[in-house]
């Protein structure tokens, strides 16, 4: 038995043309576009890819798109006040800043003067915090991505033992946040861990985020266990493989995320509804 391939690529096109409708309707409803404003402080050549990508994806649904190229020598108060700028700006209504900043910058700073309502990455403490008590607030992209695989494949989370390998505040806690909110049982393990594989193996649903090409193997993998592998490893063939051993456990698994082609296109795609989220928020909140 061959796992059921979940396309991110497919579902991601299916919520971009709804994104689309949704955009003409509102935009035609409160006299503007929604606006996304991207600001890349340096010359990063992965971040300058992922800039792009997200300016193209605003221009296929219809939003405006504003762009904000900082050089890496600029000082943390020149992006604050940027920042606090966009804040203002009746036109703007998500506001990312691409990360990694340079090393001068404290990143957790620069997140933190972001209006928790414009805050369409989903990384403000107020919207972590919101997650975390099950209130309505912006998630964070990629976790928000892989809930919506899971349902696109029609995966039943309620009551399922979960668990999700990784901590980081950006995949690892959000995700077992929004498991939980789903009624999964979730367990998150790490580096730290002990009998990883052990604990793994009782997972009827397996999220994994920690950044090591193939880590999971079959060995890992309850038969009939539900993969998602939320991993982009860039490899030396020049390749892109994800965290599982795709070949290893395709054979094992019920239903299998691909790299590349499953949570990457999602994550952008959530951007998108979390700026149209945010749009119709702060409109109807001006009325």
């Amino acid at each position: 038995m061959s796992a059921t391939i979940i396309s991110g690529k497919e579902l991601s096109g299916l919520i971009r043309e709804k994104i689309s409708k949704e955009t003409e309707e509102l935009s035609a409803q409160f006299g503007k576009r929604p606006g996304l404003a991207v600001i890349q402080v340096g010359e990063n050549p992965a971040s300058t890819i992922y800039v792009n990508n997200k300016k193209k994806a605003c221009e296929q649904v219809g939003f405006q798109s504003f762009g904000y190229s900082l050089p890496e020598s600029a000082s943390e108060k020149e992006l604050l006040d940027l920042i606090d700028q966009l804040n203002k700006d009746d036109r703007v209504h998500g506001i990312l800043c691409q990360l990694p900043l340079p090393k001068h910058m404290d990143e957790f700073s620069v997140i933190c003067a972001i209006a928790p309502e414009k805050d369409v990455d989903g990384f403000h403490p107020v919207n972590k915090g919101l997650l975390s008590i099950g209130r309505d607030c912006l998630v964070s992209c990629t976790p928000k991505g892989c809930i919506e695989l899971l349902k696109y494949a029609n995966v039943d989370i309620c009551g399922k033992n979960c668990v999700v390998i990784g901590r980081s505040n950006i995949v690892g806690k959000p995700v077992a946040s929004l498991m939980l909110h789903e009624n999964a049982t979730v367990t998150v393990v790490h580096s730290r861990t002990k009998n990883i594989k052990d604990i793994c193996k009782q997972a009827d649903i397996l999220i994994v985020a920690i950044g090591k090409q193939g880590f999971v193997t079959r060995d890992f993998v309850k038969e009939g266990a539900v993969i998602i592998d939320v991993g982009i490893n860039r490899c030396e063939d020049g390749k892109v493989r994800g965290d599982v051993d795709f070949d290893d456990v395709v054979d094992i698994a019920s239903a299998i995320t691909p790299v590349p082609g499953g949570v990457g296109p999602m994550t952008i795609t959530m951007l998108l509804q979390n700026t149209l989220e945010a749009f119709t928020r702060i409109e109807k909140g001006r009325k």
